[in-house]
């Protein structure tokens, strides 16, 4: 290692990245918390070249637009949901709660060991609460990340495609706290490792630390998430949810893709380290949200015994692991997967989620996930 490059501790503030004592420290936010404010720092840039000199942005502008959609009308509401009955579908068709219930038999080190039919029916119905509270709270910060985007991106293009996800972001929130707050029972607070997250992506001042963070590696978690819960979910209001969302993200992971592509030709090595530095560390932050230790608190179950556990346990390239499905491919295409000596491969290998780099980018199947008319 030179003189100039950064430990694993300095990058992610521990050396090992699963340190489990570490990853606990992340908690969410106080219970009574209901503002939370970030110093945020950045030039606001206008543009006075109007002339429209990059086709593919304006191609994926002129899809944003004609794919519009709204939450209240173009979804039909009326439909009953029973937090039960998707419950029992989970347990069926999740692989992780699938495997819980498996080894609860005979595995004595799992602190959900000899658990009853019962305690499994409410813990895939918290499952699913968590899981889309953490896309809810996501989707609020894509929001202000988006807005962030649309100030500080010197470009016209970018600038018209960042105000059409604004007006995403904004539905997105609508329609999953909606869901959550109607069909299921409320929303759980925002993991402390999806905070701290977005806390830095949102203090950044350089605008492409912002698509980096946001475009291509939440965004690109949360695809990934969508498509899994939408070919295992029994709820037919939430796969149509879902369906929508998915067609929208898949343009905002490609307008991300499209936009850094340009922008880091023209960087040094050390500027494109530093990206990569931020990838491994965002990437580490988001796999840690899904161990869920406020979830397991909630349930009664010491979140230190279950990580332990699933860091022993779990397959992550089955489980968390999948999710990266829509983030490999993409770092790659952006050249930040070989840049230099390849340092952020090594640390993807690490983190179990290096086998999806071949898999497709984004910017070649966002428009087979167009959303344009009634979804399936």
């Amino acid at each position: 290692m030179t003189d100039t490059e950064r430990t694993t501790r300095e990058i992610v503030g521990r050396d090992e990245i699963n340190d489990l004592e570490e990853i606990l420290m992340l908690g969410p936010p106080p219970v009574d918390e209901i503002i939370r404010e970030i110093q945020a720092d950045g030039a606001i840039r206008f543009t006075w070249d109007y002339e429209q000199a990059r086709p593919a942005l304006q191609k994926l502008y002129s899809k944003a637009k004609r794919s519009q959609w709204d939450a209240a009308t173009d979804i039909d509401w009326s439909q009953d949901v029973d937090p039960e009955r998707i419950g029992r579908g989970l347990l069926e068709t999740h692989p992780e709660l699938l495997l819980y219930q498996q080894r609860s038999k005979d595995d004595r080190t799992l602190p959900l060991y000899g658990w009853s039919d019962a305690q499994f029916l409410q813990l895939a119905i918290e499952y699913q609460t968590q899981f889309l509270s953490q896309i809810v709270h996501g989707e609020q910060g894509a929001l202000l990340c988006t807005a962030k985007i649309c100030e500080q991106v010197p470009w016209i293009e970018a600038k018209y495609y960042a105000s059409t996800q604004v007006m995403d972001e904004a539905r997105h929130v609508e329609v999953f706290s909606r869901y959550l707050d109607t069909k299921l029972r409320g929303h759980h607070p925002i993991s402390g490792h999806l905070l701290s997250l977005l806390e830095d992506v949102l203090g950044d001042s350089r605008w492409d630390i912002t698509y980096l963070g946001m475009q291509i590696m939440i965004e690109g978690l949360a695809l990934a998430s969508f498509g899994f819960l939408h070919a295992i979910t029994p709820d037919p209001l939430l796969k149509t949810v879902l369906r929508y969302v998915m067609g929208d993200e898949a343009r905002h992971v490609a307008f991300g893709v499209l936009s850094l592509a340009e922008a880091y030709e023209g960087m040094s090595a050390a500027e494109i380290r530093e990206r990569q530095e931020f990838a491994f560390e965002a990437g580490l932050r988001m796999r840690d949200r899904t161990f869920n230790q406020e979830f397991w608190v909630r349930l009664g179950v010491d979140p230190r015994a279950q990580l332990r556990w699933q860091l022993h346990n779990l397959d992550t390239a089955l489980f968390g692991g999948m999710l990266f499905s829509k983030v490999v491919p993409n770092v790659k295409k952006l050249g930040l997967l070989d840049a230099g000596d390849g340092w952020l491969r090594q640390k993807y290998t690490e983190m179990g989620i290096i086998q999806f780099e071949h898999w497709v980018d984004t910017t070649e199947e966002y428009e087979a996930l167009d959303t344009t008319g009634a979804p399936s």
